[in-house]
């Protein structure tokens, strides 16, 4: 299966630049898997898809403001260090720019050096390895110093940061934000709640890899990125349960569908699991846990369009795409949403 099989046209206009005022009140498209059959609504109408039985599983990672804008010591140049992993004892792979000065040995501060940093290594493929030195607790100087790491299509600066967060996050340690579960309030998700439908919570750390386009030509010649994952044995013991009393399973997320997929077993039941995952799904692979999917827009020739063809099936996505370019749909990280069921 080629790469160039996932393309499709999108006009750089669609691609949503800053969240809309309300949340849930982005577009969302409906798309019937085994019919290709579509319908247009908007994200608040998402309860009247959902049936009491169901489980809602949902990613409650937070993203890390992992973007640090400092300088060379004793140069002054600047640099930008993006955290990915936290590799333990104050070490962290980064991105870093410009790549070309920032060589190992080379010292870096930030915040009038509240926080400062060595590099120890370069890695292949280009990131660093890079020890940061520090008085507290880091991720409290995180939160003083650092910006979110707003995806590469996005160009303006976010004026609120909670904006690129879930209203349920809590576990810090994404890159990026798990974005379809943007679009949920409080208020709906007690709603949901309320009519019979479980909520449950798994944890992936989103990582950069997520916007990496597959530059292989044949798909299966790519080599996926791995993310730390999570399911609670509560989590585990509802999903079971809802499976055995004949309810769907619907991942908030390509994320949550991921783990899930990662840890079932062959059957499809689950237990509480941690640990990295690089599962790769594209078509032709057979679903063990999920059911439905609510999902964003994604990029052509991405991992994440390969995998909810997989569920749909590639025809029915790319037709529900071209309809959605037709209709002026917002794409990406702040754009709509789709439900696949």
């Amino acid at each position: 299966m080629k790469t160039e099989d996932f393309n499709f046209y999108l006009p750089q206009e669609l691609i949503a630049q800053t969240p809309l005022d309300r949340r849930d009140a982005s577009r969302l498209l409906t798309l019937n898997k085994k019919t290709g059959e579509t319908g247009h609504h908007h994200f608040y109408d998402l309860p009247s898809f959902l049936k009491p039985g169901d489980c809602l599983v949902l990613n409650d990672s937070r993203v890390l403001p992992a973007r640090l804008i400092g300088h060379r010591v004793p140069t002054g140049g600047a640099v930008e260090v993006l955290l990915l992993i936290d590799r333990g004892d104050k070490v962290w792979e980064c991105l870093v720019r410009p790549g070309r000065k920032v060589r190992p040995g080379a010292r870096l501060s930030f915040g009038e050096g509240q926080l400062t940093a060595e590099v120890l290594e370069t890695l292949e493929g280009g990131n660093r390895l890079i020890r940061f030195n520090y008085e507290g607790i880091f991720l409290e100087l995180l939160e003083r110093l650092g910006k979110m790491p707003l995806p590469p299509y996005i160009k303006q600066e976010l004026t609120d940061q909670e904006r690129y967060q879930t209203v349920y996050s809590r576990e810090l340690g994404s890159a990026a934000a798990p974005t379809a579960g943007l679009h949920f309030t409080k208020e709906l998700l007690a709603k949901i709640a309320d009519m019979g439908v479980a909520v449950c919570y798994v944890t992936l750390h989103v990582g950069l890899g997520t916007f990496r386009p597959v530059k292989e030509e044949e798909i299966t010649d790519h080599e996926m990125h791995s993310e730390y994952c999570m399911i609670p044995a509560e989590t585990a013991e509802t999903i079971n349960h809802t499976r055995a009393s004949g309810g769907r399973v619907v991942c908030v997320g390509t994320t949550s569908c991921r783990t899930l997929e990662a840890w079932a077993a062959e059957d499809g039941t689950l237990k509480e699991s941690a640990g990295w995952t690089d599962i790769f799904i594209y078509p032709g692979y057979r679903f063990k846990v999920l059911d439905c999917l609510v999902t964003n827009f994604h990029l052509p020739e991405s991992t994440l369009i390969m995998l909810v063809s997989a569920l749909a099936g590639r025809e029915h996505i790319l037709a529900a795409y071209q309809e959605a370019v037709e209709r002026r749909y917002r794409f990406f990280s702040f754009g709509d949403a789709m439900f696949i069921y």
